[in-house]
């Protein structure tokens, strides 16, 4: 009987090695997220638009071919009431009956409120606000001069692993919840 082609090859028992460890994993992310924020209020503060982009695979309804192409990415403002983002959505024309890709308005929940007169910012992590300090969520600011550096100073801490353990927390309680 012949050897199968398998026992040709060098088996072994082998486990991929996680280089990053969650909590590392979970702080990039936040300082991205941080970033991007950082980004919008500067374009913002200068009467530009901050439109950063991303690439994904769309398929072309007309050929049916996967295309790798550039698209707008979607950021929510933390603060800022006059930021409004797009979505792509695939929309049918009932006249013609075509699909057509276009950009939508997107409608986004705000992050920030004013009370008394001050302004309160939250720092998210995906749709869960980050507990700051111990039954503190938001940080009261004077005004919106005041966006720019605390984003700074909140990245820096991120960076530092100060928010580690809020994170984890927030990251649990959605691990949870799918369960």
């Amino acid at each position: 009987m012949a050897a199968s082609l398998i026992s040709t090859l060098k088996l072994v028992t082998a486990t991929r090695e996680n280089k990053t460890s969650p909590v590392l994993q979970r702080r990039q992310k936040l300082i991205k997220k941080i970033d991007e924020q950082i980004s919008l209020a500067i374009a913002q503060a200068n009467g530009e638009t901050f439109s950063p982009t991303k690439f994904k695979n769309v398929v072309n309804a007309e050929t049916g071919i996967t295309e790798y192409k550039q698209m707008p990415k979607r950021i929510r403002a933390w603060w800022w009431e006059t930021y409004s983002p797009t979505k792509f959505k695939n929309i049918v024309n009932v006249q013609t009956g075509e699909t057509e890709y276009k950009a939508m308005p997107k409608r986004i929940r705000a992050w920030w409120w004013e009370a008394g007169g001050k302004l309160n910012l939250t720092v998210r992590y995906g749709a869960r606000i980050i507990e700051l300090a111990k039954g503190k969520n938001s940080i009261e600011l004077e005004n919106l001069a005041a966006v720019l550096p605390t984003l700074d100073l909140v990245r820096k801490a991120v960076e530092a692993g100060e928010l580690d353990e809020a994170i984890t927390k927030v990251s649990r309680a959605v691990e949870l919840k799918l369960d």
